[in-house]
């Protein structure tokens, strides 16, 4: 009954295919309206469909999605921010109409940048950041990098159209996936209103409001035929776009059934861009098989290495190694381990040695680290201070136990000596 109910389970887990949300089986590039278009697995990273993936575009607002998380890893939520004299005047396009010397709270500024997609309080936080918003840029460009971003160049917080300004719906994925690891980015992009309560000068409250429809919108669309809310069921985010020059533009973030999705598209028009998003987002719930390829700590092999006081370290998977693969596609899964050259000692336990590929029909599906299993030393040498500690804890106990059974063997002699002592005496006193 036990075995019964884990494979319940583990069918529960690994079966992508539990609800139908579309009958798109199959999703080429030219049913996207969208100039540019992606759709990855939010947990793995994995790409389940593309479209001018790397193509140069103008991010237009989803550029905030990047300005709020350095908001929210290095700002200060509960800090009272006044706004300088000139932003209110620089800053066109969506906007809350700031005023010079209004002083808001940091949180309050990141919820209108993320949720009103405000372009004054965006640049207010760049400022209040860094200081200006040059400044505040490099902040972005090196913090894209660090994300996995290939192909962007960020110069303002708003995007704002620059020339200069551009990014790909790779990148875009890439920050959109980041962003979602991070509960409080969560909390505020699946919001669709929000309130900014009254200033020191502007006497009533501003009410916020998103324009990503996939989070409440009751308007129809046709979706492969079918006429269907705007709405999309588990939609928890994230950021929209406009300018003319890019287009009308959405990244968007899905939450089902355990499962995550974020879809880019970019450059579209009108109801094509939920047409696109819903698209993406059916054939990625519909069509595909979440695989466990390999397991944590699972054994590759001994790898022989130089110098050490062992000749073979043992490699193993560092972690559970899955991914999504489309529900039609035949044929077996095999491996190859790729193992570094000249693997010398001294080697810390969780050091990479080399790599497993996962091939399928001739195509690497997969990559995971192998890692050391054991830390092995040069020979000679010493162990490391967590084996001596060890050996010493053993050592100490070790020689407590002799001594202890010494000396109940000595207390053992001395009595039997004292008995045969007192039977001598005993005799000769009889006598």
């Amino acid at each position: 009954m036990k075995k019964i109910i884990m494979i319940i389970i583990m069918l529960s887990v690994f079966n992508y295919n539990s609800i139908v949300y579309g009958e798109n089986s199959n999703l080429a590039q030219e049913d996207i309206n969208g100039e540019a278009a992606i759709l990855i697995d939010g947990k793995t990273g994995d790409i389940l469909f593309e479209k001018n993936i790397h193509k140069k575009m103008y991010p237009a607002s989803t550029t905030k999605m990047l300005t709020g998380i350095l908001a929210i890893e290095q700002g200060n939520m509960d800090k009272l921010v006044t706004v300088d004299d000139n932003t209110p005047y620089e800053i066109y396009g969506t906007h809350i109409a700031l005023e010079p010397e209004e002083q808001l709270r940091f949180k309050e500024l990141l919820n209108a940048t993320l949720i009103e997609s405000a372009n004054d309080a965006a640049v207010v936080i760049a400022k209040d950041m860094a200081g200006d918003v040059e400044s505040f840029a490099k902040m972005m460009n090196k913090k894209a990098k660090e994300i996995g971003a290939l192909n962007s160049n960020f110069v303002n917080p708003s995007g704002l159209h620059d020339d200069n300004h551009f990014s790909t719906a790779y990148d875009l994925a890439m920050i959109a996936k980041y962003g979602m690891q991070n509960d409080q980015f969560r909390n505020i992009v699946k919001n669709y209103k929000y309130t900014i309560e009254p200033t020191n000068i502007k006497t009533e409250k501003r009410i916020m409001h998103s324009e990503n429809k996939l989070l409440y919108s009751t308007k129809k669309i046709n979706v492969d035929g079918k006429n269907t809310e705007i709405k999309y069921d588990g939609a928890i985010g994230v950021k929209t776009g406009y300018t003319e020059q890019a287009g009308n533009s959405v990244v968007s973030a899905v939450e089902k059934d355990g499962r995550l999705l974020i879809s880019v598209v970019l450059k579209s028009a009108g109801n094509n861009l939920w047409i696109d998003t819903h698209k993406l987002l059916n054939y990625g719930l519909n069509n595909f098989d979440k695989k466990l390829l390999g397991f944590k700590n699972e054994f590759i092999k001994n790898i022989k290495i130089e110098n050490g006081n062992k000749k073979y370290v043992t490699g193993v998977i560092g972690e559970n190694v899955t991914t999504p693969i489309k529900n039609n596609i035949e044929g077996e899964i095999s491996k190859k381990v790729n193992i570094n050259d000249n693997i010398k000692a001294p080697i810390e336990k969780g050091q990479v040695l080399g790599n497993v590929e996962y091939i399928l029909n001739g195509e690497t599906i997969k990559t995971a680290n192998i890692i050391s299993a054991e830390s092995i030393n040069l020979v000679g040498s010493y162990p490391n201070v967590a084996d001596i500690s060890l050996f010493n804890s053993i050592n100490i106990w070790w020689i407590i136990g002799t001594i202890l059974l010494l000396l109940f063997w000595r207390i053992n002699i001395l009595r039997r000596r004292a008995k045969k002592r007192r039977r001598y005496k005993s005799k000769n006193y009889n006598i």
